[in-house]
Order: C-alpha cells, then structure tokens, then sequence
C-alpha cells in the first residue's frame, strides 16, 4: 500500500518503490507532496533491461508525467520542505499526529507504556480497547516486522484507527471489529498485550492472560477507581508491578503559569512465566 510510505520519509533518505502498475509514480507523486516532500527528486524507472527501457525523472512538486508504463520501478530521494514535519520512530508521538476523539493514550504516558510493552522484531501485539489506535500504531513503527491487532467495538473510532493507520505508515495494522474478551476468539497469540480500556469487563484480563504466549508481557492502564481495584486485585494472584504516573503540563493562569495535572493513570506491568 502506498500509505506505508508515510513511515519512511525523512529529509536525506533515498528510497527504491517496487510498483503495482503505471498508476502508483501518480500516487507516490500525490502523497509526497501532501506530506510536505514536494522538493523530492522522483525518478521512474520503467522496462529496465529491456528495448524500451525509459528513465523520467523530476521534483516532485513539478511532476507532471503521464503514459506511465506498467513494468515500473520508483527512486525517491527524499527532501523535505521548511513545513515538512517528519516523526520519529521512537515511541512517544506528539498527540497530534493522531485523528481521535479523546480517547487517546497520551504521549507521555503512551511512551512508558511502550517501554513496557519492550517491542522485537517480528513479534505480535494485542491492543485491546484500542481507541484510536495509539499503541499498536507506535508498536508497528518500532521495526518493520513488528505486527499489531487492533481489537475495537465502537464504530466511529475503528475509522479513526484505519485513517491514523494509514497516515502514519502503517496500513499493515489489522483492525478486529468486537468487543473483547469475545472478539479474541481464534486470534493468533500474542507476544505481548496491552489493554486500555475494558480491565474490568468481565472475562477481558483473564482471557488475555490465557492466550499470552509464556514469557510475553501485559500492560493494563487505568483511570477510574474501580478499574484500578481490578488491576490490585488480578495482581495479588498474577503478580507484576504497579505503577502510579502524575503528569502535569505548564498553562496560563492570568498572567502567569501554573501546573495542570492530567488524571493519575496506574499501570500494571507483568510478565508471563515461561512454565505458565
């Protein structure tokens, strides 16, 4: 999909695109320069080795090539704009790079939760409640071969999820569309699990524990009292560790600054032993 390109552009880098068909240099062209790369050099490669072998090659703010041939290859040098604003992979993006309704694991807290998580290549996550999809996105980004299902009932959020998929370079993020812990039948076990929202749905905590591989990790947030209570309580049989987490962020007050202290969130960290 041409939406995972969206991961890998950074002023500097040089990209080599296998194409689908003659219609995706249009479609590279587009997304470039929607994401403030219009400077990038493109450079369409097309029926290499063969008699009718063709280069074309322009910026991408001044493409204006049609007639592309199938038999294609892309070659981006990537240059970004002064409003270009490239993300790092590293976990903790500023909320904003995230279409959501509030519903949003926020950045400070989502980055000591991925810290948890500890992400390696290749393994697989479960983000329950997923909400806008925050985590398993940013667990995604972590390596290319990391993989994410996004279990999520509420409709207009599963929009959300697929539009923040697609926008931050990962349109490999499977969306399951349930509540849990029912929607988690059948789904291939995970590596690891995370669980924002539903800790005190009956049957939710349990069944994640069940299908975590031995000595994969899970981490639950929580907001409320009552969801905290749950977590104390599932760990004096499970164990794992607790852990309170106060931010607060400097506003205006008159004419001067003060704190503002978000909602205290208590995390739950535990890791599955390998004789479970």
């Amino acid at each position: 999909p041409v939406a995972a390109l969206n991961a890998h552009l950074h002023s500097g880098v040089r990209l080599m695109v296998l194409s689908n068909d003659a219609s995706s240099p249009t479609a590279v062209v587009e997304l470039l320069r929607e994401r403030g790369f219009g400077p990038s050099r493109v450079h369409v490669l097309e029926h290499l080795g063969g008699p009718t072998e063709r280069r074309i090659e322009a910026s991408a703010d001044a493409w204006n090539a049609c007639d592309m041939a199938d038999l294609n290859l892309i070659a981006i040098e990537c240059i970004a704009s002064h409003d270009a604003h490239p993300l790092s992979r590293i976990g903790g993006l500023p909320d904003s790079a995230f279409k959501h309704d509030g519903q949003l694991t926020k950045r400070d807290v989502r980055a000591m939760t991925l810290a948890r998580l500890a992400p390696l290549p290749g393994q697989l996550l479960w983000d329950v409640g997923a909400g806008s999809g925050s985590i398993g996105i940013e667990w995604m980004r972590s390596y290319p071969s990391c993989r994410a299902l996004a279990i999520e009932a509420d409709e207009g959020r599963q929009s959300l999820i697929e539009h923040n998929r697609d926008a931050l370079g990962v349109p490999g993020l499977r969306l399951i569309r349930g509540k849990a812990p029912h929607a988690l039948a059948g789904l291939e076990r995970p590596d690891a699990i995370f669980i924002g929202g539903g800790v005190t749905r009956e049957g939710v905590l349990d069944t994640c524990w069940q299908q975590l591989k031995p000595g994969g990790r899970l981490v639950a947030n929580a907001v409320t009292l009552q969801s905290e209570l749950h977590l104390m309580n599932w760990r004096a049989l499970h164990g794992g560790e607790l852990t309170r987490l106060h931010v607060a962020h400097a506003r205006p007050l008159g004419e001067f600054d003060t704190w503002r202290q978000a909602l205290p969130i208590t995390l739950l960290d535990v890791t599955k032993p390998h004789d479970a």
